[in-house]
């Protein structure tokens, strides 16, 4: 997935919300399987009805089948920092990456780590460029195996 500063920047900012959706996306379907029963006897033997438009449980089945391609979205651009993280060894950097990541502002990174919110600013921007570099050698890394892949065969 090749990303652009930009939206590194914005899937840093949105990481903890979307990390939340996730998980509780899952927890309700966990809950959903587990509460299904199965049919035995002759309801087994019967065919089931089918929803029309105009029925409000479809509708919503639609309107839950929309939210988990949101979902997926969520889990691809999470999994595109996480893969990258590793990439950030200075303590600092490191250190604003993890608030920034759990949902805190600038302003209270700044107040907790005794820095201004200007520098907390130069910071995250030098994690992004991090983060962009590295997932552009990546890029440029799967490329070239292809091409190798696709020449030998």
């Amino acid at each position: 997935m090749a990303l652009t500063k930009r939206e590194i920047e914005n899937i840093l900012k949105n990481y903890h919300w979307m990390l939340n959706s996730i998980k509780i996306m899952r927890e309700q379907m966990d809950d959903e399987v587990s509460s299904k029963t199965a049919m035995y006897g002759l309801d087994a033997s019967l065919p089931r009805p089918k929803g029309n438009p105009g029925d409000p449980v479809f509708a919503d089945v639609v309107r839950r089948s929309k939210h988990w391609k949101k979902i997926e979205q969520y889990e691809k651009k999470v999994a595109a920092i996480q893969k990258f993280i590793d990439c950030i060894t200075d303590e600092r950097e490191y250190e604003v990456l993890n608030w920034i990541m759990e949902g805190k502002g600038y302003r209270w990174i700044a107040r907790h780590m005794g820095l201004s919110e200007a520098h907390i600013r130069r910071i995250k921007d030098s994690i992004v460029d991090q983060i962009f570099k590295k997932s552009q050698m990546s890029q440029t890394t799967q490329r070239t195996q292809r091409t190798q892949t696709s020449q030998t065969a």
